[in-house]
């Protein structure tokens, strides 16, 4: 296909990009559907690498047979000749993707740089682009899944940072070649070692099969561009869709108004929950990943990174695959009982909370000496967390009381549960719940754990919980 020829600006059967780029996708849908040269997946990459080609290939015809002066046929002709004022749906190098009138004076709309530079589009026009994007990822059966990248997916440090027990990592790093099976690397032309966090490699391949995936760092460009390549070097998994804090509308906030993906059907992975003041129904809050001593200097931590302890994370039973687990059952419910079509007018921010409900279920919780005494219990974060976990919290002990959650061994409360043989546990076993996204043994968050705190070798923290090495 030309796009040149069969672009909106050229038929009248098409009246905005939003139409032009449902109507490409279906018909990558259809042709890659019935391909007999490519595998399955192979060919659903195939097709969104065309797709994508074919966005920008548009607006680039669109704005290059402007400037060359080249008599419009079609749409465009129609739009330049109506009584009717262009709406200006978006544009590109300062011009109007549609009438082709220059819009410096009057710069409006959302800026898509991360998809081609100099793109901007209208709210109107982003919505009509996300329902169409929506129809195509609902009968793919798929859902959108944004992606932090530090402290999340890896850890990077500055060479000039490392620690002396921390040299012998230079011997053990992996070839930028072949970034497929590495895990380590050395970025000596950005003064820079990253180490990617175990199980992302199956974790990216798992959630990639449920999932439209998104990069979103705070950090800038270039940072983004070269981790994007150290996780996904075949470009099977982001594609162009590779978003910087260069790329934000909101300075030192996240904000999916620059993802082309509804709020109701997007999750949002990040260890950091200020950063998305405004979708936190949508986030899973992930326990930061501190590979380096750096890390842990960043958020004045006292424990020793687990480079210095020469340890890492498991595979099989770590964060990240806690986390697919997380997301596998999310979009399962979301998908629940039907095809694509049928998934309209679900909310993937009510599945979530869900799910999370399951977490502590069954589990009926007494606080002793953990909130101030003038306050209301039924308001303090602690309480709320565990509710929406899904435990019943109370203010008083009776039979049907499993735990105490205290931070005192003296109190009435813990020798009642001790006498009731009911569990006794400081609050990071709730806080370690919460971020970790399931319930943890209760014997490693006794209250005799609390006397290891400070000692910076039998312990680390996630956030601001302290947990059992």
């Amino acid at each position: 296909m030309s796009v040149a020829s069969d672009s909106p600006v050229h038929s009248s059967s098409s009246d905005d990009l939003a139409a032009f780029l449902e109507n490409e996708l279906d018909s990558d849908s259809d042709s890659d559907s019935s391909s007999e040269s490519f595998p399955s997946e192979e060919a659903e990459d195939v097709a969104n690498h065309r797709s994508k080609r074919r966005k920008l290939e548009y607006v680039e015809t669109i704005v290059e047979e402007k400037i060359q002066g080249v008599t419009f046929s079609g749409e465009f002709s129609k739009a330049s000749s109506s009584k009717l004022p262009c709406e200006h749906p978006g544009s590109f190098g300062e011009l109007c993707f549609k009438c082709g009138r220059s819009l410096k004076e009057e710069e409006t709309g959302v800026s898509f740089g991360y998809m081609h530079k100099g793109m901007k589009l209208t709210e109107e026009e982003v919505a009509k682009m996300r329902d169409s994007d929506n129809k195509v990822l609902q009968r793919k059966r798929k859902l959108c899944l944004v992606l932090d990248l530090d402290h999340t997916l890896l850890n990077s440090t500055v060479l000039r940072d490392l620690r002396p027990e921390e040299e012998y990592l230079k011997s053990l790093t992996h070839s930028l070649q072949d970034g497929s099976g590495g895990n380590l690397f050395m970025l000596e032309f950005m003064n820079m070692m990253t180490k990617l966090r175990p199980f992302v490699h199956t974790f990216l391949k798992e959630a990639s099969e449920l999932f439209e995936m998104y990069i979103y760092t705070m950090g800038d460009r270039p940072y983004a561009e070269q981790m994007a390549k150290l996780l996904d070097p075949k470009r099977e998994y982001f594609g162009d869709r590779v978003i910087s804090r260069d790329d934000g509308t909101v300075r030192h906030q996240k904000s999916l108004d620059v993802v082309l993906g509804k709020e109701s059907s997007v999750l949002i992975l990040d260890d950091t929950e200020h950063a998305w003041p405004n979708y936190k129904d949508n986030l899973i809050l992930i326990e930061r990943y501190h590979f380096f001593a750096s890390s842990c200097r960043q958020f004045d931590h006292r424990f020793q990174s687990l480079s210095q302890l020469e340890s890492d994370e498991s595979e099989p039973d770590g964060i990240l695959a806690s986390i697919l687990k997380v997301l596998k059952q999310t979009h399962s419910l979301y998908y629940e009982g039907g095809g694509g079509e049928d998934a309209n007018g679900r909310d993937v921010r009510l599945l979530l909370k869900q799910v999370r409900k399951e977490i502590l279920k069954g589990c009926k919780v007494v606080f002793s000496r953990v909130f101030p005494t003038k306050s209301r219990p039924e308001d303090h974060p602690l309480w709320r967390t565990a509710e929406g976990l899904g435990a019943t919290c109370a203010t008083e002990v009776d039979a049907s009381v499993t735990h105490v959650v205290a931070m005192d061994v003296g109190t009435e409360k813990v020798r009642w549960a001790i006498r009731e043989k009911k569990f006794v546990v400081h609050r990071g076993w709730i806080d370690a719940a919460n971020y970790l996204w399931k319930r943890h043994p209760e014997e490693n968050f006794g209250l005799e754990q609390l006397k290891k705190q400070g000692t910076g070798t039998e312990e680390k923290t996630t956030n601001d919980v302290t947990l059992e090495k």
